[in-house]
């Protein structure tokens, strides 16, 4: 099969790492694919030598609404131009300004094309241009895909004649290291951290660490052989930082920054905890099951109640409830035992999850649609 995807970059993110993840796969097994981004920004993730790279023109950001329209449209006959001569069986594209882009440019033409939602809608709000946008091109797309059956919902009541289908997000077991390699033995714990709490995102509001770092100072004094990590790099550094010598927690909490080789630190952390505010689905959640980390997540829309199955491989916490996720680190900080049941059971998610798995489920959606 050719496919094309069509993303607007492939930098460091969770729909990029799905594109690069999915995209390897298939050219492992022979397809003829193709990436287009809509803006120059160097790749972070690796691709299959085989995998076609289309980079186009980055226009920048418009300093005003006419001529932010006069920079898309020009965008589209760009976009338009690369697909037809792709010529591909289908066209991917990943967010929502590539699925608005995509389904006006592959108007008039005989493309196929499927859009693909990373997001959960009522939490990560477009701008209202694009949002008008959505609600009047959504349709053209032979199919919408969607992470959680939440975000199935709103697309269902909001975006008319809009054929939503749920996929979940694969993730690869090991994961594929990438620069930069940071070890996690590189950032200078104390001797006295014989545990660690892992924590894996963009440092930005929606991932909520700032509520992270307030509960693990409340347990600082009863668990000394327990440090906190993030890995990630975003706006909100420097504020949590001063968080940190405001709890007096800064020796306790590292933030090395972004790193390529997420898999080594999951490997080595002991418990993993998401205080996330929103998800589109929990890329990282899923991505410390497959390892067989215990883990503990807010129950947050939208994402960690379709990964975790409380008490069996991880633990849910309702959203916002800081008591709750301190009783429960609490609980499971203290007790080997029980951090050895999740961590069997977490360990499930490397087959629901697996690339092949997810990867089969997204080329029978091919087939019938190209049918």
């Amino acid at each position: 099969m050719r496919l094309c995807l069509v993303i607007s970059s492939m930098g460091a993110g969770g729909a990029e790492r799905v594109a690069a993840t999915l995209a390897n796969y298939w050219a492992e097994q022979g397809w003829d694919i193709h990436i287009v981004t809509l803006r120059s920004q160097a790749d972070f993730y690796s691709l299959h030598p085989s995998i076609q790279r289309v980079p186009l023109p980055d226009l920048g950001e418009s300093r005003n609404t006419l001529l932010g329209i006069v920079s898309n449209l020009q965008r589209i006959q760009t976009i338009r131009q690369a697909l037809v001569d792709i010529d591909a069986d289908v066209t991917l594209s990943l967010m929502p300004t590539a699925n608005v882009l995509c389904a006006i440019a592959a108007i008039g033409t005989k493309l196929v094309t499927v859009g693909s939602e990373h997001s959960y809608p009522p939490k990560e709000r477009l701008r209202p241009w694009w949002h008008w946008l959505r609600k009047r091109t959504y349709f053209r797309h032979r199919r919408v895909t969607v992470l959680t059956i939440e975000a199935a919902d709103w697309f269902e009541q909001n975006i008319t004649g809009c054929t939503v289908q749920v996929l979940p997000n694969p993730v690869q077991f090991p994961i594929s290291g990438a620069e930069p390699i940071v070890l996690p033995d590189s950032i200078g714990l104390p001797g006295s951290c014989k545990y660690t709490l892992l924590a894996v995102g963009r440092l930005v509001a929606s991932k909520g660490f700032d509520r992270l770092i307030e509960v693990f100072s409340r347990l600082v004094k009863d668990f000394p052989d327990w440090d906190l990590i993030i890995l990630g790099e975003g706006e909100l550094r420097g504020r949590l930082q001063e968080q940190c010598v405001a709890l007096e927690v800064a020796a306790r909490v590292h933030l090395p920054g972004a790193v390529g080789n997420v898999g080594d630190w999951y490997q080595y952390a002991d418990v993993y905890v998401m205080t996330s505010r929103y998800e589109g689905f929990g890329n990282t959640l899923a991505e410390a099951l497959t390892y067989g980390l215990p883990a503990v997540a807010m129950d947050c829309d939208t994402g960690p109640r379709n990964i975790i199955r409380n008490g069996w491989n991880g633990l849910l916490v309702p959203d916002g409830d800081l008591s709750g996720l301190e009783n429960e680190l609490r609980l499971l900080m203290s007790d080997g035992s029980r951090r050895a049941a999740l961590s069997v059971n977490a360990a499930e998610a490397r087959t629901r999850y697996a690339v092949g798995n997810i990867a089969g489920k997204w080329e029978k959606l091919f087939n019938e649609i190209v049918d």
